[in-house]
């Protein structure tokens, strides 16, 4: 895969790029015209050429003194041109519509007009095209010699005056205006602080928050006098051709109430206009504001008069991605494989020091494609070889560039110059693009699949290895575990990945160990028990590893025989210890996925634990964090074996009595694994939801072997890695079985001080085995904008993401902190950011009570909060057992965004309503998937049916007076029973029955990656219904536990200290 090598060439510093963060942030989504204007705003840019802007608006912006539209991104296909630099002291004025309360002047292009005590740079307007505009009365024009840059002339003059906005109206109020209209600015947009000194710097994990709730005073604001030079030369694109449409505002679920939060103005962009660049502004529309905002009362603890907490933003919809950045890079990878915390990367530390949410990435390399879009297209160089960089070893992708009449390309990430081989060669067009564009997937599309030659292997592929490690112990026997588990995997036996060469192998164990040798000449298996634990060896080393094609028959003898063989079985010792290592002496030839079933604390041997966490008075304490990490370090060590030799394992665990899972889960974690946590495991009741997650773990496309690295250019790196994998080197993560299932955050650092590049590049490359025997490379590369602006990289941030890296963050805290630290580091740090976002906007807006927030992070403080009350996190010890909470930590650390972001927020349907209607088809489902409801008693009719669903299970809870015919329809003759014995929700012979099972099924092929179980609870069944969904409902106090009015105080509270 190559290797990093830090000794790149400096590029040329670009003068847009280097100007402080400190001048002037960005408009909200406005179209670029002054040379002045410093930092990006991504809009959109993939539209058809065939749209027109609306002739009713006024001009979009035409050329002026020079200036070329530049589109959103450099298109790897485009040959510079020396007639493309904007000479200094261009600038482009675009008029914007004024409110209807005010007259506009008829003139059609006027400089900006600055608000009180406003710095404004006005460079001269080139003679050449259009005369100068008259400059405001009060302010004398700013002369500049030619090339250079004069000091920008400070106006006190009154400034013309607005009308007063109410607090708490929408912005589109006063924003009104002809069609094509571009919006309104924002008072972000005219003023930008400098860094603020003794401000606390970023902070690289949750672990630098100590555990105090003190908020540190910030300092005063500083004003800039800087200057920044003229933009850097960028090509224009024939894909940012087009007219750029606005799109569409997000519909709030609730109706408006007075003091909620308002919705963003609607972003209109002037095509071929690059996102660093902003028209200027007129003083009327400087006062709107761009932000969001909760008018809370000055007393604390209570609301406003008036105000509906319903108002209040709950994620309704789901998982929500910023739509301009994907439509401002066309060609970067689908976000489900690549998600940056916010698409807009800081240009210094010093502005990346005030980003107090987390700077970096979740990456899902190997994300499944949703139904209806293609498949990652695989390409097969041949003998040429793959195209990389020579030096950085990046692989070739949408965004290199093409020279010297297409016989060299320049790499994105470091900026070399690298020969074209010559089967690779084609020839430019007349735009610098190669001939042969459309038929390079590699050019094109941001997520492509490499077959890998010899030399990236340094042995033969390696074949579908799958080897089971199972417990037969008495309570494996009693509880059924055996015969589900036997059963699977049998039925699984035609679908493992990889036939013919798949390979499969068995041990069992109790307070010996037991071999099989499934030799295909034999017609039974043979059976051969070690018992001597301290001096393991292997017998038939060469026969317990087997063929499945040759020796299926023999494998299907040896499930069917082996609930029947250990049925009798009153062995209650584990020797898990002893045999993990035999399991691990026959597997290291070649390496494969190990799964475990283990159904009691292992007891014999190397690698005993003891019961631990019986301790009331440990919790609270120093001591505490003890509980949750592994008490023997053989298990860590045997996980680092492990995945040396590409061994992934896969943890099953049963017992309703303590297992340790702490330690038991760190060889899933360390080996690119995963945890399945069956408590109190019966196979009647949690028999299917065994079978499924068995069934997909062993039937899912797999990677083998796999490493995975992230490139990035130059400046920055990731530093820190967040996951179940092993870190091999510092940037290289080794996964001996990786699937669609996992997915790995990682936290982003500035190596320089200050960033010279306006754009800069990621790419992901994972290198694995395929079950069919290729050698694959799988790249995702994605680019993202360098800004100036802290206001820009809020309106850029990506919730979903700075979620997924949080939870993994306070989820590692917890494994050396007490819990209340791992909660405050959430809290304090979401306190920090909404405190900063608020100093951007305090100068220009009176916000008084109102809490404000980014629309981007409209949904983070509910995230927030339902993290602190997520199982691994949650405060008191008597609602989740310590194997609990380290199965739940194990799960969460590998989720994608979207499973995760459920599990934190689920999801609630009420169905009898729809159960009553008469069908009108199959489509119908979709209409109650569409209405979820607030996660609060409230939502609860006692009258109704709800479904609960957070992706591992399903809790029904029927309202104490719901419709006796409901219940008799959907439960039969048990519709009068306690449902506590009602283990299953069986189809029963009528229509209704029919329905809510189409619904649930429908509901569980929404996301195969866990089986939701059914758990039926009738209002009033204590403490069943507490249990099961009372405590779910994450809005409403419970437990000692803030409800979310009281969370959004407490954090409204902290924010105005010192702010």
């Amino acid at each position: 895969m190559g290797t990093e090598n830090p000794g790149y060439p400096r590029p040329t510093a670009s003068p847009f790029a280097s100007a402080p963060p400190s001048v002037m942030p960005q408009q909200s989504g406005g179209p670029g015209g002054g040379s002045e204007t410093t930092s990006f705003t991504p809009f959109p840019s993939s539209i058809p050429q065939n749209i027109r802007p609306q002739a009713s608006g006024p001009p979009l912006g035409p050329q002026i003194g020079g200036m070329r539209p530049v589109p959103p991104f450099a298109a790897p296909n485009i040959m510079p041109s020396p007639a493309s630099v904007p000479p200094f002291g261009s600038q482009m004025s675009v008029t914007r519509p004024p409110p209807p309360s005010m007259s506009s002047p008829p003139t059609a292009y006027a400089p900006p007009v600055a608000g009180p005590f406003q710095r404004v740079p006005t460079p001269p307007f080139p003679t050449t095209q259009i005369p100068p505009p008259v400059p405001p009365v009060g302010r004398p024009p700013t002369q500049a010699l030619p090339g250079q840059m004069s000091p920008p002339p400070v106006s006190f003059h009154p400034q013309q005056q607005v009308p007063p906005v109410p607090m708490g109206s929408s912005p589109q109020s006063i924003t009104s205006g002809p069609p094509g209209a571009n919006p309104a600015q924002t008072a972000a947009d005219l003023q930008s602080f400098a860094p603020r000194p003794g401000f606390q710097q970023s902070f690289p994990s949750v672990s630098s928050y100590s555990g105090g709730a003190s908020i540190q005073p910030s300092a005063p604001f500083r004003f800039s006098n800087a200057v920044p030079p003229a933009p850097p030369t960028t090509f224009p694109s024939p894909a940012s051709q087009g007219t750029v449409l606005a799109p569409p505002t997000t519909v709030s679920s609730y109706p408006p109430h007075q003091g909620g939060f308002a919705q963003p103005p609607t972003l209109v962009a002037q095509q071929n206009i690059h996102p660093g660049y902003a028209p200027p502004i007129s003083n009327a529309q400087g006062l709107v504001e761009d932000f969001s905002s909760l008018s809370l009362a000055s007393v604390p603890g209570s609301l406003e008069p008036g105000l509906d907490h319903k108002s209040f933003p709950r994620p309704l919809d789901g998982d929500v991605e910023p739509i301009s950045f994907a439509e401002m890079y066309p060609m970067n990878c689908p976000s489900r494989y690549l998600r940056l915390t916010t698409n807009a990367i800081p240009n210094s530390q010093s502005l990346a020091s005030r980003w107090h949410l987390t700077l970096g990435a979740v990456v899902c390399p190997l994300a499944e494609t949703p139904v209806g879009e293609e498949e990652v297209p695989l390409l097969d160089f041949g003998s040429m070889g793959i195209i990389r960089c020579r030096r950085c070893r990046t692989y070739v992708n949408p965004y290199v560039t093409f020279t010297d009449s297409g016989r060299k390309w320049r790499c994105n990430i470091c900026a070399l110059l690298n020969d074209v081989p010559g089967e690779y060669f084609s020839h430019l067009d007349g735009s610098g693009g190669r001939m042969d564009l459309n038929h390079r997937p590699e050019l094109t599309t941001g997520s492509v699949e490499f077959i890998a030659p010899t030399e990236y292997m340094v042995r033969p592929p390696m074949p579908p290895i799958y080897f089971f490690l199972i417990d037969v112990s008495i309570s494996a026997s009693r509880s059924g575990m055996l015969e589900v588990v036997a059963e699977t995997i049998k039925s699984c036996l035609d679908k493992l990945p990889g036939y013919p060469r798949t390979q499969i192998g068995f041990i069992t164990y109790d307070s010996t160990i037991h071999f099989y040798n499934m030799k295909c000449s034999l017609s039974q298996p043979q059976m051969m028990v070690v018992s001597d634990l301290d001096d393991i060896f292997v017998p038939l080393p060469d026969d317990l590893l087997v063929n499945l094609s040759e020796s299926k028959s023999v494998v299907e003898a040896f499930l069917d025989s082996l609930p029947v063989m250990f049925q009798d079985n009153v062995n209650m010792e584990s020797a898990f210890g002893p045999a993990l290592k035999a399991a691990f002496m026959v597997m290291n030839q070649l390496g494969g996925k190990l799964l475990i079933f283990q159904n009691t604390l292992p007891s014999l041997g190397v690698g005993r634990l003891k019961l631990r966490g019986d301790d009331p008075r440990v919790y609270g304490t120093d001591k505490e964090y003890s509980l949750r990490i592994p008490e023997d370090p053989f298990y860590k060590q045997m996980a680092a074996d492990c995945t040396k030799f590409q061994i992934g394992v896969n943890v099953y665990a049963f017992s309703d009595k303590y297992t340790d899972i702490a330690s038991l889960g760190t060889l899933a974690k360390y080996t690119g694994g995963q945890v399945y946590y069956y408590p109190g495991f019966q196979s009647s009741v949690h028999g299917d939801k065994l079978r499924h997650e068995l069934a997909r773990d062993l039937t899912r496309e797999t990677a083998w072997e796999a490493v995975m690295r992230i490139r990035c250019g130059k400046g920055i790196r990731f530093t820190t890695y967040h996951g179940n994998f092993m870190l091999r080197s510092t940037d290289l993560l080794a996964l001996p079985a990786v699937d669609c299932d996992k997915a790995y955050a990682m936290q982003l650092s500035l190596e320089e001080t200050l960033l010279t590049t306006q754009t800069v590049y990621f790419q992901v490359a994972l290198l694995y085995t395929a079950s069919c025997g290729e050698r694959r490379i799988r790249v995702h590369t994605a680019a993202a904008p360098v800004v100036a602006d802290l206001g820009e990289m809020y309106r850029q941030a990506d919730t979903g993401s700075i979620v997924s890296v949080f939870t993994r963050l306070a989820i590692e805290k917890t494994l050396s902190s007490k819990l209340d630290d791992a909660r405050n580091a959430v809290q304090q740090r979401v306190v920090k950011a909404l405190r900063e976002y608020r100093n951007l906007h305090a100068v220009q807006h009176r916000l008084g009570s109102r809490l404000i927030y980014p629309e981007s992070l409209k949904f983070l403080p509910l995230y927030a909060m339902a993290l602190c009350k997520s199982t691994p996190l949650q405060a008191a010890q008597v609602d989740a057992s310590l194997d609990e909470r380290s199965a739940a930590g194990f799960t969460m650390m590998a989720l994608p965004v979207k499973k995760l972001l459920k599990l934190l927020y689920p999801n609630l349907f009420r169905v009898d309503e729809w159960l009553l209607k008469p069908s009108v088809g199959q489509d119908d489902v979709e209409d109650v998937l569409k209405k979820r409801l607030p996660l609060a008693a409230e939502s609860l009719d006692s009258r109704g049916l709800y479904i609960y669903d957070d992706g591992f299970r399903f809790v029904l809870w029927f309202g104490r007076m719901l419709s006796p015919d409901v219940s008799k329809n959907l439960l039969g003759a048990d519709f009068a029973a306690e449902l506590s014995r009602v283990m299953n929700l069986q189809e029963q012979e009528n229509g209704m029955s029919k329905k809510l099972m189409r619904l649930i099924k429908k509901m569980r092929e929404s996301d195969p990656s866990y089986h939701q179980m059914c758990h039926l609870v009738r209002q009033g069944e204590q403490p069943r219904e507490g249990f099961l969904l009372l405590r779910n409902l994450i809005e409403d106090p419970m437990g000692g536990s803030t409800g979310y009015v009281d969370w959004i105080m407490q954090l409204h509270r902290h924010v105005q200290q010192n702010s």
